[in-house]
C-alpha cells in the first residue's frame, strides 16, 4: 500500500470516494466547493493506494482557512468497505500525514442526535474513533449543535442592563478574552491553557476569529451601566453561514444571568441583517451555556464529536 498527499490529477478519483454511512463526509459538491474556496487543498488530502492497481483504498481530507499554512481540522475519513481492517488502514494514513504536517489536527465528526442508539451511525463512528485514537487523537469531546431559526423563536429585545460597544483595537478583545478564559467551562480553552500563556492563548483566539468570514465590525464588548466590562459578544460566520462565534462573561460579573444578554445581542445582530438561521455549538458538559441557548429559543439539532491530541502529551 502506498501513502501520499493528493495532487490535482487525482481529482476524478477523489470524487469517486463515496461514503454511504450515517456520518458527515466530504461529498463531491463539498469537495469541489472547498477546493475552489481554498478551505481544502490537494496537499491537505492524503490517499492510501493499492500499489498494483492504483485504486484509492482510503482518503483523509483536512480543512483549513484559505490563508492557513497547515491543516486545522480533519473533515473526512474514508476507507473502502473492501478493506480487511479499516481501522489499521485509516490509522496508518493519519500517522503518515501527521508526521508530514508536524501536528495532529482534531477530527470533527458530525452525527445526528441519538446516534448511539442507531446501529448504522454507531458503526460508522466506531472504526473512525478507533483509528483516530491509534493515530494519537485520544481526547474525546461531544458538542451540542444548536440553531435559532426565524419564526421559531422571537428576535430578542435590546438589553436594558448592558451597553454594547465595538472597538477597533484587537488588543481590547485580547484582554477581554483572557479575562473570560479564567474559570471557563469550555474544553478547548482549558486544553489550550494547559500549555500556553493566557495572553498568547487569547491572542491566538482573536486571530482565529478574525480569520473567519464574519465581519470584524460586528464584534462587541459589553459594559454595565457603571462602565465596568461584563463580557464579549462576537457574532460571526463560517463557510456554512452565520454563527454564534464567541461569548463569555468575565469572572467578577458571573452569576447575574448576563450570558442571556450577550447571546441576545448576537442573535439581534444577525437577525437585524436579515439572517434567518444562526448556528452555534457548545460542549455537552457546559450545562449553563446549553441552557442559555434553550432559553433563547435555539434548538439542539445535532452532535459534533471532536477527537483531538492531548497537548500535554504532544
Amino acid at each position: 500500500m502506498r501513502f501520499r498527499p493528493a495532487v490535482e490529477d487525482d481529482l476524478d478519483r477523489l470524487l469517486g470516494c463515496v461514503v454511504d454511512e450515517s456520518i458527515s463526509w466530504s461529498h463531491p459538491d463539498r469537495l469541489m466547493s472547498y477546493l475552489e474556496s481554498g478551505n481544502y487543498r490537494f496537499d491537505h488530502i492524503w490517499l492510501a493506494e493499492d500499489e498494483e492497481s492504483g485504486e484509492i483504498l482510503a482518503r483523509a481530507v483536512w480543512w483549513s482557512f484559505p490563508d492557513s499554512t497547515g491543516p486545522l481540522a480533519l473533515d473526512c475519513l474514508y476507507v473502502h468497505p473492501s478493506a480487511a481492517d479499516r481501522v489499521s488502514v485509516a490509522a496508518e494514513l493519519l500517522r503518515r500525514a501527521h508526521a508530514r504536517y508536524g501536528q495532529a489536527p482534531a477530527y470533527h465528526v458530525f452525527v445526528p442526535n441519538g446516534w448511539r442508539d442507531d446501529p448504522r451511525a454507531g458503526a460508522a463512528v466506531a472504526w473512525r474513533w478507533a483509528a483516530a485514537g491509534r493515530a494519537g487523537l485520544t481526547e474525546e469531546l461531544e458538542r451540542l449543535r444548536y440553531a435559532w431559526t426565524e419564526g421559531d423563536a422571537p428576535v430578542p429585545e435590546p438589553s436594558e442592563r448592558l451597553v454594547f460597544r465595538g472597538d477597533d483595537d484587537d488588543e481590547a478583545f485580547v484582554s477581554a478574552f483572557r479575562r473570560v478564559a479564567e474559570g471557563t467551562l469550555d474544553f478547548h480553552t482549558r486544553q489550550a491553557l494547559a500549555t500556553m500563556d493566557p495572553v498568547a492563548q487569547a491572542r491566538e483566539d482573536v486571530r482565529d476569529y478574525r480569520s473567519m468570514p464574519g465581519e470584524r465590525a460586528w464584534w462587541r464588548l459589553a459594559y454595565d451601566k457603571g462602565g465596568a466590562l461584563v463580557g464579549v459578544a462576537l457574532p460571526s460566520a463560517n463557510s456554512g453561514g452565520p454563527v454564534v462565534g464567541y461569548l463569555g462573561v468575565v469572572p467578577e460579573q458571573r452569576g447575574h444571568g448576563y450570558v442571556d444578554d450577550l447571546l441576545a445581542e448576537i442573535t439581534r445582530c444577525h437577525a437585524g441583517r436579515g439572517v434567518r438561521r444562526i448556528v452555534a455549538d457548545t460542549d455537552a458538559g457546559n450545562v449553563p451555556m446549553a441552557r442559555a441557548f434553550e432559553r433563547a429559543g435555539y434548538r439542539n439539532f445535532a452532535i459534533r464529536l471532536v477527537l483531538s491530541a492531548n497537548p500535554v502529551n504532544t
